[in-house]
């Protein structure tokens, strides 16, 4: 325990540990909701579940190692959204090329923390967009959890509407649609949606979890009374665990190390990777001021000592997650319920580290979690990101048209990448024409340029030109920049 340094940070084993199992409580629902989210891109489930597990225990060993401070890390909620929905989903490109994008940024994430330039980054971006991008992603994945329910389904008339079965069956040319499986699980997710707001009202811990689970137990109830009867065609399936001896744990063969190279010098590959690490450094650096300065981790200037090694455990799991299969890993706010608790050292990230590998035993009662019953998480999840909207100043309009746009670019073009196309373009654009030149720099200006021209360049070499040649101008600007300081 000595590593861990617990006289000097004046805690003991006891309070570590009951720390760890808070965060781990209020994280849990990571292991129901990320293989949720990510096998809509025809990735397995199971073995997502697995890669989850793995990559979350490997993420908060690295931070209690590396760092020795008491964060979690796990694959990211908004990053695993849009690594299925917008790149899989929308930009049509194969699972395996986008999981290619997530390893090539935690490779380019390694490069950039061992040479202390993510700040530079960071610094580069106006303020206006970081909380933009951030409460856009909220609505994005709140959208998500709106139809993951039935809630919200696509309409003719209006694009998307409220729920109504004999639209649903009329789309369907028949009527698998009834009460007795996509009519109760509606009831049961807005109930979910209800019991879980009413736990984080009360201050319940894992309060996400624990409305992830009651949602489930009444699914359970409803089954066994016949009020819900699963249809397997059209993928409301049954709710009971199946328990395999022989497969406990679900294999990562479908998943492991299935990349896909044939892109890689594309721009839409390098508009892809760049969404990814714009999202995961805003994130990163977010979740890790924020909950340091809740547990008094910051010195006087405001900075966190051992800030390179936190973000060296963070790009070190996001590769390790992509070989092992899934999205972006990275720090979770929900660290601040075990500091909170009393946790300041790696012991804790350990205790959560163990708990998720426990976790893998478990897999067939987290894999039987339907959509329904993860779907409050989501929504409430968005209810926390959306928070970053009051720190936008839309009295100023050069920061806050472009906040604006990024904000609902996301949701209503259904990609996290358009919306940051949106707020980077339009701030750049406006104050070229206000002649606000103070507001920009060159790396923003060369993203722009980049954003614009990946709608223009068609041929594979014009699109290996722009990614090489922007790249390159945007890690020697930043090196430069960085030496500099």
């Amino acid at each position: 325990m000595n590593f861990f340094k617990l006289k000097e940070h004046k805690t003991t084993v006891k309070t570590e540990i009951l720390a760890g199992i808070t965060t781990f409580m209020t994280m849990a629902y990571i292991l129901a909701v990320n293989p949720s989210i990510l096998s809509a891109s025809g990735m397995d489930s199971g073995a997502l579940f697995t890669a989850t597990a793995l990559a979350a225990a490997f993420g908060t060993l690295c931070m209690a190692l590396f760092a020795n401070y008491p964060f979690a890390l796990a694959p990211g909620m908004g990053l695993n959204a849009f690594f299925a929905y917008s790149v899989v989903l929308g930009m049509k490109v194969s699972w395996q090329v986008a999981l290619t994008a997530v390893l090539v940024e935690g490779l380019i994430f390694l490069v950039m923390s061992l040479f202390n330039v993510r700040e530079a980054i960071f610094d580069a971006i106006p303020t206006s967009l970081k909380h933009a991008v951030g409460a856009g992603i909220g609505i994005f994945i709140a959208f998500i959890g709106f139809q993951n329910a039935n809630i919200v389904i696509s309409n003719v008339a209006t694009k998307v509407g409220l729920f109504d079965m004999a639209a649903m069956n009329e789309a369907a040319e028949g009527a698998p649609y009834m009460f007795s499986n996509v009519g109760i699980t509606i009831i049961l997710a807005i109930i979910g949606i209800l019991i879980t707001g009413a736990l984080i009202v009360k201050n319940v811990r894992g309060s996400i979890l624990w409305g992830i689970l009651i949602t489930y137990l009444l699914g359970l109830i409803c089954e066994f009374t016949g009020l819900y009867v699963p249809d397997y065609n059209i993928k409301f399936y049954s709710l009971i665990p199946q328990f395999n001896k022989d497969a406990v744990v679900p294999s990562l063969a479908p998943i492991f190390l299935k990349f896909d190279f044939t892109q890689i010098f594309t721009a839409k590959f390098f508009t892809i990777v760049f969404a990814f690490l714009f999202v995961d450094v805003f994130d990163t650096l977010g979740t890790l001021i924020g909950v340091s300065s809740k547990a008094g981790f910051l010195d006087k200037e405001g900075k966190l000592p051992k800030v390179k090694g936190a973000l060296l455990a963070d790009a070190a799991a996001t590769t390790v997650g992509a070989v092992l299969g899934t999205s972006t890993t990275t720090t979770y706010v929900e660290s601040a319920s075990g500091v909170l608790e009393g946790g300041k050292t790696g012991l804790t990230a350990v205790v959560v580290a163990v708990l998720f590998l426990a976790s893998l035993f478990l897999s067939p009662i987290f894999l039987a979690i339907p959509a329904f019953a993860t779907a409050p998480a989501l929504i409430i999840v968005g209810f926390y990101m959306i928070g970053s909207v009051a720190k936008i100043n839309f009295n100023d309009a050069g920061e806050g048209i472009p906040a604006f746009l990024a904000l609902i670019g996301m949701a209503f073009t259904y990609s996290i990448a358009d919306g940051i196309v949106f707020g980077i373009v339009s701030y750049v654009i406006i104050n070229l024409l206000t002649a606000n030149f103070k507001r920009l720099n060159f790396m923003l200006v060369v993203v722009a340029i980049l954003f614009v021209g990946k709608f223009f360049a068609g041929a594979i070499f014009v699109e290996f030109a722009i990614s090489v040649i922007v790249l390159a101008v945007i890690v020697y600007f930043v090196g430069f920049r960085n030496k500099k300081k």
